[in-house]
């Protein structure tokens, strides 16, 4: 018996070193890390449409060969509206891009005083007034600036077009109108600049301002009137300040 129990501890003790010289069991695999999508930088390059909206100041000044002293209004705010198309190409910090731009102006208030002047008779006077009025405004742009993330600082510079209705003289005293025709446009150039802000998706808002110095125009009052005839009147010194908030919308990136 004695041997029997001596046989039985030895085995067990036996197992037990055995045991203890097996290496420790792997722990169990751990689960893999959920993958997060790294947003891409955000980039204004892009097509993009949209429209404005703002106040316009028109000024110029008038002059006729007859030096009879006409003045037309300067400095008076109006409303304009319109919309813009264009494309921007972002690399780095830069951006760069090209616009068009088409403004409609309320400029109903560009005539001048009525004036005395003679009407061919003997001590006859008749009063007087010419109007110069603004209909649109069309601009073609470049336009260079610097991104800060989801805000642009822009500036813009190019050529413009102004169409305008007919030059007018106005006989008060008669009715009579002289007028230069069908009407017509003139163009000058521009510069501009403004701040931009992508506040939700593809939609950005901005504020710009621009300004904009046209060519002088004349007009000869025909021969046949009985005031100021032959009288040649020139606009000069013409310019348009603009105030304007815009919202485009862009497709897709570069």
């Amino acid at each position: 018996m004695k041997r029997v129990i001596f046989a039985l501890a030895g085995g067990l003790l036996c197992g037990q070193a055995l045991a203890a010289d097996l290496p420790m069991p792997a722990p169990p695999p751990r689960a893999p890390a959920a993958y997060i999508p790294v947003a891409p930088p955000f980039s204004w390059s892009g097509i993009y449409v949209g429209g404005n909206l703002g106040a316009a100041w028109n000024r110029g000044t008038v002059s006729d060969a007859a030096n009879t002293g006409f003045t037309l209004p300067s400095n008076n705010a109006v409303f304009t509206g319109g919309g813009q198309i264009g494309a921007n190409y972002q690399f780095g910090a830069a951006v760069v891009g090209v616009e068009g731009m088409f403004d409609w102006l309320a400029n109903q208030n560009n005539a001048s005083a009525g004036i005395l002047v003679p009407n061919g008779t003997p001590g006859g006077f008749d009063t007087v007034n010419v109007v110069s009025q603004n209909r649109w405004l069309t601009t073609a742009t470049a336009k260079a600036g610097f991104a800060a993330d989801h805000w642009l600082f822009y500036a813009k510079g190019g050529w413009a077009w102004v169409g305008n209705s007919n030059f007018t003289v106005n006989d008060l005293t008669t009715g009579q109108t002289f007028s230069s025709g069908n009407g017509h446009s003139n163009n000058g150039w521009t510069v501009g600049g403004g701040i931009e802000w992508a506040f939700a998706g593809p939609w950005s808002a901005r504020v710009e301002y621009d300004y904009v110095r046209l060519s002088s125009n004349s007009f000869t009052v025909p021969a046949t009137s009985p005031v100021l005839p032959n009288d040649v009147f020139t606009t000069a010194n013409r310019n348009i300040q603009m105030v304007l908030f815009g919202v485009n919308y862009r497709f897709g990136g570069w």
